[in-house]
């Protein structure tokens, strides 16, 4: 079972309870978009084989603003009660930030670097209360009625950005093995299977200031698609595997299968699991059947 360790010094040159949820009503796409077009989303959360879940996940519809967006997954650290307190706090941070946002008037992004740098502070500060220090990945996306993107994250939790059955960009963990994979020490591949996988450089909660990543997608398009999920997802799945399920199935459905092969592969010592999952398309699409995966 994978645990996660934290670095607060800088390195130098890291469905049997299954949850899942769809917005309703979906919210068509803005007519700088499309209107023949709409955002179907999903959720899903899972304890995974652990004792007590510590994953937060939402994905929130502006109350004024149609087709204003916010999706947020924090993974907490620290204890059954620390680590759940942080990754709440997160939540709680996003909803009363994005109540106050306007599309019209406000900065996107600058609203996901408050998200997290407000959460942050409110998790140092209750650390003192908690079983041990309380610490929670976070990756958020804020899509705006124009059909902008936004996201910001820090630690291993990741978004991914998808289009036609093809990745076109993730976020970049802040661990140890995110560190020697840009050196050039270690493949992709191997960094997945690396005695240190599970030590962050960076997440909301340390004793420095995190490292807040930030990214923007100009014009989502038709055949997008948008993946928030902690690392008890992305884990047990290649790139290729994401955007082929994801170009498949609808939402919910690639939710439900994403969780049931990680539970799979997980082989009874799997972490907690949460995902979102967004996708720009036609009003009705016929569902295909689940893809098969050479190994297993």
């Amino acid at each position: 079972m994978r645990k996660r360790r934290i670095f607060t010094f800088v390195l130098m040159p890291r469905a049997d309870n299954a949850r899942f949820s769809e917005p309703a009503p979906r919210p068509q796409l803005p007519a700088s978009m499309t209107t023949a077009y709409r955002l179907a989303a999903s959720t899903g959360t899972h304890k995974g084989d652990r004792e007590y879940q510590q994953d937060q996940v939402a994905l929130i519809a502006h109350p004024r603003f149609h087709g204003c967006v916010l999706g947020v997954v924090a993974d907490g650290m620290g204890g059954r009660s620390g680590g759940r307190k942080a990754a709440d706090q997160v939540m709680l941070t996003a909803q009363q930030l994005f109540d106050r946002y306007s599309p019209e008037t406000d900065d996107a992004p600058a609203l996901l670097d408050n998200l997290a740098r407000e959460a942050h502070l409110v998790i140092r500060l209750t650390a003192v209360a908690a079983e041990q220090e309380p610490h929670s990945t976070f990756a958020a996306f804020l899509i705006n009625p124009r059909g902008d993107c936004h996201w910001a994250h820090c630690g291993d939790s990741r978004i991914y950005h998808f289009r036609h059955g093809r990745m076109l960009l993730r976020t970049r963990d802040h661990s140890y093995v995110q560190v020697l994979v840009d050196r050039g020490e270690i493949s992709e591949a191997e960094a997945s299977i690396h005695p240190r996988s599970n030590v962050l450089v960076g997440c909301l909660g340390m004793e420095r200031d995190p490292p807040i990543a930030t990214h923007c997608i100009s014009q989502l398009q038709p055949g997008d698609v948008l993946l928030a999920c902690t690392d008890g997802l992305w884990h047990y799945f290649s790139p290729a595997e994401l955007a082929e399920t994801l170009a498949t199935l609808s939402p919910r459905e690639a939710s439900e299968f994403l969780i049931q092969k990680a539970r799979t592969r997980a082989k009874g010592s799997g972490d907690n699991l949460s995902l979102i999952v967004v996708k720009i398309g036609l009003p009705e699409q016929p569902a295909a059947a689940a893809p098969t995966f050479v190994n297993g």
